[in-house]
C-alpha cells in the first residue's frame, strides 16, 4: 500500500484516493519572468516522478501544474524590457518547456495560465465577500479576513497569535488586521494596460494566492487528492489557498456552526535545493539556471542528482555533487553494456518487490536507487562469471525499474558518448581503426600515441573481448 507523508497531518498516511483508481493532483508551477533554475527543476522532476509512479501503480492521474503569468515581478520585468506581458511570459514559457523536456519531465495533463482564469478568480472573491471572509479596503484592494477563518494555520502549524507577534504593523486604511492578505489588487496609475481587468471592485488584477485556488477548484473540484509544491510555499501560499478554498465552501448548520470541507486530502512538499547550506533562490542571488547547468552536465545526470535524495530532504548543489551523480549514473549504465535493449528478459521478482516497497514508502527514491545499484553490482558479477542468463535478467530488471524514474532510457553507448565533443564520432572511429591496424602491425608506439591523442581530446578507449574497442567521454 502506498504511504504518503501528509504535511497537513505531519505523518505518513495510507493513500486512499477520493475516486477508486483515480488521482487528482495539482502542483504549483512557475512564475514566468525569467529562466528556470535548479530549484524549479527539483519541483518539476519530483512531481514528474510522483505521477510516473502513480500511473505505474495502476492509477489514472489527472495532473495539473499551473503557470503564473501575471504578478508584480512579471510586470516589473516587462516594463524594464519595454515589452508586453504576453511577449515576456510566452518567451519564458517556451524556455521552461525546453528545460523540462530536456530533463525528461512529462507534460502535465493541464497547464492553466492565471490570465485565462480571471473570471473564475473574480467569482471566488465575490463568494468570499458574501460569506464575510473578504472586504474591500479604502485603497481599493480586496482583502481576505484571516481572523474570520478560525482554522487558519493548520497546514503550517502557526497560530494566529504567533503570526500577529511577527507582524504588528497595520497600514492605515488598507487592512483591518495585519494578517489579512490581498485577493484583488487595485490598478496603479503607472502599470501597463495589459495588467488591468474590470471587476466589481474596480479595475485591477488578482493577488497571487487566489490564482491557484481558482484554477485548482475549477479543474479538479473543491476537494481533490494531492497538492504539491516546494517547501517554501507551505506558508503563506498554501495556507492562504486553504483559507480561500475551504472558506468559499463553508456551510452553516441550524445552530450557526460552520463546516469547512477539506480542500486537499494530501499535501506534499519537496525540500529545498541548497548552496553552501543556504536555500537556492533568485532573491538570494545564489541560483543556477537550468540551461547553464545543461551546458556542462548531461540532463540525465541532473535528474539522477535530484532523484537520488528523498524528495522531502534538502539537497546541496555543487559541481562536486553533480560530478558524483555523473559517476553513479555511469556505473548503472555500464552494468547494461551487454544487454540488447530491444529484447525482453525475465524480471526478478525479489528486486521488483524491493523497489516497489521503497517507492510505496512515500516515494523513497533514495532507497529505490539503492536497489538499482544492488542490481548493477549483481549484474556485473554475473557478467564476470559468464552467467549470461542471470546477467540478462538482472540487467533487464535494472533497466525496467529505472524506467519508472525516467532513468537509463538510452543505450550505454548513447550515454557514454553523449555531450559536447571536440571531434566528431566519425573521426574518433577512424582513429580507433588506425590504432587497431597499428596493433596488428605490432606498432605499439603508434597505438599508444593514438590512445593518448584521444585521451587529450577527452575520449577514453576501452578494449573489449574479441578485439572490439569502444569509446566514451571522459
Amino acid at each position: 500500500m502506498l504511504q504518503i507523508y501528509n504535511t497537513l497531518q505531519r505523518q505518513k498516511e495510507t493513500f486512499q484516493p477520493i475516486v477508486p483508481n483515480k488521482v487528482s493532483m495539482y502542483v504549483c508551477g512557475m512564475t514566468v519572468y525569467d529562466y528556470c533554475h535548479i530549484g524549479h527543476a527539483r519541483v518539476m522532476i519530483v512531481f514528474d516522478m510522483v505521477v510516473r509512479w502513480l500511473r505505474a501503480s495502476g492509477y489514472e492521474v489527472n495532473y495539473v501544474r499551473n503557470i503564473t503569468d501575471i504578478d508584480d515581478k512579471i510586470i516589473k520585468r516587462a516594463v524594464e524590457n519595454q515589452e508586453s506581458i504576453a511577449q515576456l511570459t510566452q518567451r519564458f514559457i517556451d524556455a521552461m518547456h525546453e528545460d523540462a523536456d530536456a530533463l525528461g519531465v512529462l507534460r502535465p495533463d493541464h497547464e492553466p495560465r492565471a490570465t485565462h482564469f480571471i473570471p473564475h478568480m473574480q467569482k471566488m472573491i465575490s463568494g468570499l465577500i458574501e460569506k464575510d471572509l473578504a472586504y474591500q479596503a479604502d485603497s481599493g484592494d480586496v482583502m481576505y479576513s484571516v481572523r474570520d477563518f478560525p482554522p487558519y494555520g493548520k497546514l503550517s502549524g502557526k497560530s494566529l497569535d504567533d503570526l500577529e507577534e511577527g507582524n504588528r504593523v497595520i497600514i492605515a486604511g488598507d487592512k483591518k488586521d495585519p494578517l489579512d492578505f490581498v485577493l484583488w489588487k487595485s490598478a496603479k496609475e503607472d502599470e501597463p494596460e495589459d495588467t488591468r481587468w474590470k471587476s466589481s471592485w474596480g479595475v485591477g488584477r488578482p493577488g497571487w494566492h487566489i490564482e491557484c485556488s481558482a484554477m485548482a477548484c475549477e479543474l479538479l473540484g473543491t476537494n481533490f487528492d494531492i497538492h504539491g509544491g516546494g517547501a517554501d510555499l507551505q506558508f503563506p501560499h498554501h495556507e492562504n489557498e486553504i483559507a480561500q478554498s475551504e472558506g468559499i465552501s463553508r456551510v452553516f448548520d441550524d445552530q450557526g456552526q460552520s463546516s469547512d470541507p477539506r480542500y486537499v486530502n494530501y499535501w506534499m512538499h519537496n525540500g529545498h535545493v541548497r548552496v553552501h547550506n543556504e536555500k537556492m533562490s533568485k532573491s538570494l542571488g545564489n541560483f543556477f539556471i537550468i540551461r547553464d547547468v545543461l551546458a556542462k552536465y548531461d540532463a540525465e545526470v541532473i535528474r539522477f542528482f535530484i532523484l537520488r535524495a528523498h524528495y522531502r530532504s534538502p539537497v546541496n548543489y555543487s559541481d562536486a555533487t553533480l560530478d558524483e551523480a555523473a559517476q553513479g549514473l555511469e556505473r548503472l549504465y555500464v552494468a547494461l553494456t551487454d544487454i540488447d535493449s530491444n529484447q525482453s528478459f525475465e524480471l526478478i521478482l525479489s528486486w521488483v518487490e524491493a523497489f516497489t516497497a521503497a517507492m510505496d514508502d512515500d516515494f523513497n527514491t533514495s532507497e529505490a536507487i539503492a536497489v538499482l545499484f544492488g542490481l548493477a553490482t549483481e549484474a556485473n558479477k554475473a557478467r564476470q562469471q559468464n552467467d549470461l542468463k542471470a546477467y540478462q535478467s538482472l540487467a533487464y530488471t535494472l533497466k525496467h525499474l529505472a524506467g519508472y524514474l525516467g532513468l537509463l532510457e538510452r543505450s550505454t553507448q548513447q550515454f557514454l558518448q553523449s555531450g559536447d565533443l571536440t571531434m566528431s564520432a566519425a573521426a574518433i572511429e577512424v582513429l580507433i581503426e588506425q590504432r587497431a591496424q597499428s596493433k596488428k602491425n605490432k606498432d605499439f608506439a603508434k597505438s599508444d600515441a593514438i590512445r593518448q591523442e584521444l585521451l587529450l581530446q577527452g575520449i577514453i578507449l576501452e578494449d573489449q573481448a574479441g578485439g572490439v574497442t569502444t569509446w566514451r567521454k571522459n
